[in-house]
C-alpha cells in the first residue's frame, strides 16, 4: 500500500465537500489486521463515517453513500480499502 490516510484527512475532506452538521470519522483498521486490504500498521485502511448533512435530503441510502465515496475517491485510489457509512439528514 502506497498511502494510508488518517481520520483527520478524511474528516477535512468531507467537511469541505459535504458541509455536514455532524461528522465522525473513526479508523477501525486495527480490527481488520490480517484481512484483505489491511496493512501491517493497523491504520489507514478501514474507516467508519457517521455523517449528518442537508445535502442528503431526499436521497436514497445508495445516493448518500455515493456522495461520500465521490468526496473520498482520491483516497480510495491511493489505498483506502473500506468505508462503513452511516449517512443521515438532519430530519432523520
Amino acid at each position: 500500500m502506497s498511502f494510508a490516510p488518517t481520520a483527520h484527512q478524511l474528516q477535512e475532506r468531507l467537511q469541505e465537500k459535504l458541509d455536514p452538521l455532524a461528522l465522525e470519522v473513526i479508523d477501525e483498521s486495527h480490527q481488520h489486521r490480517g484481512h484483505a486490504g489491511a496493512n501491517d500498521t493497523g491504520f489507514g485502511t478501514h474507516f467508519r463515517v457517521r455523517i449528518t448533512a442537508q445535502v442528503f435530503a431526499g436521497k436514497s441510502a445508495v445516493a448518500r453513500h455515493r456522495l461520500v465515496y465521490d468526496a473520498l475517491q482520491d483516497f480510495m485510489d491511493q489505498g483506502l480499502h473500506a468505508l462503513a457509512i452511516e449517512a443521515k439528514t438532519p430530519q432523520s
